[in-house]
């Protein structure tokens, strides 16, 4: 007998991080005496988000490949560039009226300028790279291998900081990289390591997942629903607008800057992170786990008609490049291997 349960998962929008989350929220909230219960190995599963995200983000460094093309150079750091630096406008913004602390009642309860910062510091690389194969091309796939610098709380934790907001230690912020410096070290000197660890990245997700979501109280957040769209809407107009323009003046049609413009799934665990780094966040961390998990699902679901929206109307890539791209397609050929494994 077989069951499709990783098929089922994923019919959810960021299904792999969504759903684990879910259900370490709910084992909280329903049933909050279990890790104690069981103790040893289980209880372990429902504290231990923190050494698992560690493992995690050193895996995705080990798939980042340094030795990029002139075009993947600048399609990639001009995405990465604009949506960091949305980011950090949003923050500098949001940080002059809230400050550290989440909003504490009324329609927008829980918002918080970590939410924000997180919800827009880093893309869904699962999503861009799967627009990317049908309306874009090899070398466009291959820009996310820069795009995956977002990854982890680092540039979360710079971006508050340059909002004016509470910092953090240089050891917390080495910190908070180094474990992406290691893999990515690793990854580029042995292509064997990156090929190892970077089998390992997809399968650490729910496990991360479920850790966060069972640090969750749902009766506390149930509120963030609509809140969590509208940051969901949010990500993809002023970051989607904001890429899309940028995609254009570096030579391109639009398409990767739109496909771009969304929150990976391992976003979702950034605000712990920042809360156990700095705990003048801890307030905000709950809400914005939540919100920001709220913008995977939203984001997930608008990027890719909005994607084949402005395939459509400004042309795809795929038509363009085939000839110039031709003298390339070793190098295209290199990247489908040694790119980046897409995450949620």
């Amino acid at each position: 007998m077989n069951i499709p349960i990783k098929r089922m998962i994923e019919r959810v929008p960021g299904g792999m991080m969504v759903v684990p989350l879910l259900i370490g929220a709910l084992l909280h909230t329903f049933l909050p005496q279990t890790p104690s219960f069981f103790g040893s190995f289980t209880g372990a599963l429902f504290t231990g988000s923190m050494p698992i995200m560690a493992v995690f983000f050193v895996c995705v460094g080990a798939s980042i490949n340094i030795k990029a093309t002139t075009y993947i150079l600048k399609k990639g750091g001009s995405l990465f560039l604009t949506k960091i630096g949305i980011a950090a406008l949003v923050g500098v913004i949001a940080g002059y009226f809230l400050g550290e602390q989440p909003i504490a009642g009324g329609i927008f309860a829980g918002l918080s300028t970590l939410a924000l910062v997180a919800s827009l510091n880093d893309t869904n690389g699962g999503l861009y790279c799967a627009l990317m194969g049908q309306y874009g091309s090899a070398r466009d796939i291959g820009a996310f291998s820069i795009m995956t610098l977002e990854s982890g709380p680092f540039l979360t934790m710079v971006t508050l900081g340059l909002a004016g907001l509470a910092g953090f230690p240089w050891q917390t912020m080495l910190g908070a990289i180094l474990p992406l410096l290691i893999g990515i070290v690793l990854g580029n000197f042995d292509a064997e390591m990156r090929a190892f660890l970077g089998k390992v990245t997809d399968g650490l997700i729910p496990f991360f997942a479920f850790g966060i979501g069972a640090s969750l109280d749902l009766t506390k957040v149930w509120s963030a629903g609509l809140l969590g769209l509208g940051i969901g809407v949010m990500v993809v107009v002023v970051s989607g607008g904001a890429l899309f323009l940028i995609d254009r003046a570096t030579g391109g049609t639009g398409v990767a800057g739109v496909a771009a413009a969304s929150t990976a799934g391992n976003a979702a665990g950034v605000p712990a992170i920042v809360a156990a780094a700095n705990p003048v966040y801890a307030d905000a961390a709950a809400s914005a786990t939540i919100l920001v998990a709220a913008s995977v699902i939203v984001t997930t679901l608008l990027v890719p008609p909005l994607t084949m929206f402005v395939a459509n109307r400004y042309g795809t890539m795929k038509g363009k490049d085939e000839v110039r791209a031709q003298s390339e397609e070793h190098e295209a050929d290199t990247l489908r291997e040694t790119v980046f494994k897409p995450h949620g």
